[in-house]
């Protein structure tokens, strides 16, 4: 069987052109359709995330109680950084994220204001500071001498010459006892002694009481002095002057010092402060007591003074029955916008007004 092809006439030819391009155009306007459709479904399913608000967390912290206001004639006061409250004191409920849950404040179940040495309750000077960096952050306060101050890094710088008789020992030793009492944790201290040496509180003593070497003993290791001219120098490496944390073992140990540091020859008052001041970090306040004049020239004074300064200590001085010094322990006192305090014969103290 065989086939005859027959030509289509021009108007097949141009019919069959007009069906493929309403084809086309169907197709095309098909797909137009559909991808409108697609963005519509879309743009109902993402909307609501982009409007969705985002929850409001409130947080709950406990009312805190005023302060008891603290009455003092003077107080020396080192500007800190406030610490965190205690969780023993406040209650708070914080989230980085939303969340449907809602938790529950658990109450604790001690006294919140129970004393305690190793966090520094109290009702003189408050509670909880920190060590911080060095630069005064948080402190407590102690008295010595009438004079009251708050502070962390506190160092006493303490005379222990042979002119300290009976009656000024005693004073010495009950307002130094009394003073270290009332520190609380987590402040820092250090006892400084010295007549013409200085020594750490509690360093073993091989003092000589005419010409030699005075030397001191303690856990790291031993340390002289030699007599100059116009009283004693280091001889060799310097004995290290730590800052002892403040637990019912180092206060037991300070008190046991106190009573029992005997008195030597000699009164200097540049290397005992020098030795204070470059503690590390340095003290916010040194008590410097003394009932002598020896080594308060104008030299020393000034150098004391400007290292004083270069270190942000106040120095709190303590003329205990000697009205000469007066002139010099003032001048430190000024100088480093610390106060001064006058012991008479009776044994009265009184913190003086320091002119400008």
């Amino acid at each position: 069987m065989s086939h005859v092809f027959i030509p289509p006439t021009p108007e097949q030819e141009a019919k069959l052109h007009r069906q493929r391009r309403n084809s086309m155009l169907t197709s095309v306007f098909i797909a137009l359709l559909v991808m409108v459709l697609i963005g519509l479904i879309l743009g109902f399913i993402l909307l609501p995330s982009f409007l969705k608000e985002t929850p409001v967390m409130v947080s709950y912290s406990a009312p805190t109680q005023e302060d008891d206001q603290i009455e003092q004639k003077k107080k020396t006061a080192i500007q800190a950084k406030p610490s965190a409250p205690s969780s023993s004191q406040s209650k708070i409920i914080a989230a980085n994220t939303a969340s449907n849950l809602a938790i529950p404040v658990p109450e604790l179940e001690f006294d919140a204001n129970e004393v305690s040495l190793e966090f520094g309750s109290g009702d003189d000077f408050g509670a909880g500071w920190a060590m911080g960096d060095g630069n005064g952050t948080g402190g407590g306060g102690t008295t010595f001498f009438k004079q009251s101050v708050v502070a962390q890094r506190v160092a006493y710088v303490i005379d222990a010459s042979k002119s300290m008789n009976k009656k000024r020992q005693e004073l010495m030793r009950e307002e130094l006892t009394k003073s270290v009492k009332q520190l609380k944790a987590p402040m820092v201290y250090q006892i400084i002694f010295f007549s013409g040496p200085a020594w750490v509180a509690g360093s073993e003593e091989d003092y000589p009481d005419k010409a030699g070497v005075a030397k001191y003993t303690d856990d790291s290791g031993t340390y002289e002095w030699r007599r100059v001219k116009g009283g004693f120098a280091p001889k060799g490496k310097e004995q290290p002057v730590p800052w002892l944390e403040l637990d019912l073992s180092n206060r037991k140990r300070s008190e046991k010092h106190i009573e029992e540091q005997v008195m030597s020859y000699g009164t200097n008052w540049g290397p005992p402060l020098t030795m204070a001041l470059e503690m590390d970090p340095p003290p916010q306040i040194i008590f410097f007591m003394t009932d002598g004049t020896g080594g308060n020239t104008e030299k020393v004074l000034k150098d004391l003074s400007r290292l004083a300064k270069r270190k942000n200590t106040i120095i709190n001085t303590v003329a205990l029955m000697e009205p000469k010094a007066s002139e010099g322990l003032i001048h430190l006192a000024r100088e480093t916008k610390g106060q001064f305090t006058i012991v008479d014969e009776r044994g009265r103290a009184k913190v003086q007004k320091i002119e400008d």
